[in-house]
């Protein structure tokens, strides 16, 4: 089975490859798409793929443009931090979705309904119009806090208050506007998955970065950058060259 994956964030594209992999590693991933340009260009170039996984936000507009300029014929698993009623409409055309954060069971759920039963996509006009009026009324559902546990206390910290999270010795900790550090029970990927995008970014496999954390970015070997941060970390943060493309975007949006 071929599949090609439309998605313009990076973290949520390895954890996507990583599970389809765990799926199935005979599955081949023909393309990994970021942009709705992008994607028009690969479709219209007929490619022999059996599935499309589909994010529905992308870098340059809503996935959902990309059928104003071609048509997809092959089935479509959409992936969405929207909530359950902005897609309804897709519910009834055969046509399954994923929410933001993945979770393995619901995608590989999805992949066995694909399997046994290959749904036939009938994607109208009006059935896109009507999805984009309903996506456009809802909210993206984000984490807004944490509760943690010190000790014998439970401390609400706000997403706001929060400039840095970090593994230290294996532990994932956050760093906060007053200089404090919290223990949490989530992994960094189950955080990045959790948090807004557009206030914090995944440096590299240690740290996520809010925007106003950053101090000073320098230009490192080899296209890498070194990140000063306005955290008492104790050492710099060394960013590789494909994230440091992907970060300088970022920060300029």
């Amino acid at each position: 089975m071929r599949v090609v994956i439309i998605e313009d964030e990076w973290g949520p594209q390895e954890i996507l490859k990583r599970l389809i992999s765990e799926y199935d590693p005979l599955i081949q991933i023909d393309a990994v798409i970021d942009s709705v340009r992008n994607s028009i260009v690969y479709f219209k170039n007929k490619p022999e793929i059996d599935l499309v996984f589909m994010d529905i936000h992308l870098s340059d507009g809503i996935s959902f443009d990309i059928f104003d300029e071609v048509n997809i014929d092959q089935p479509i698993i959409f992936i969405t931090a929207y909530d359950q009623y902005a897609i309804k409409a897709f519910k009834h055309n055969s046509v399954d979705y994923l929410l933001k954060p993945l979770i393995k069971t619901e995608l590989f759920e999805a992949l066995n309904k694909f399997k046994a039963f290959p749904p036939l996509p009938n994607i109208t006009k009006d059935l896109v119009n009507q999805v984009i009026c309903q996506i456009n009324e809802a909210k993206p559902s984000f984490r807004k806090s944490f509760l943690i546990q010190s000790k014998d206390n439970l401390i609400p910290i706000l997403i706001d208050d929060i400039l840095a999270f970090f593994v230290d010795l294996g532990v994932v900790k956050c760093y906060t506007r007053d200089h404090k550090m919290y223990v949490l029970s989530l992994t960094l990927d189950q955080i990045e998955n959790e948090v807004d995008s557009a206030q914090f970014f995944r440096v590299n496999r240690q740290y996520i970065l809010q925007m106003e954390s950053i101090k000073q970015m320098n230009i490192y070997f080899n296209g890498k950058l070194k990140i000063k941060t306005i955290c008492h970390f104790d050492e710099d943060i060394v960013v590789s060259k494909q994230k440091a493309i992907a970060l300088k975007k970022w920060f300029s949006s």
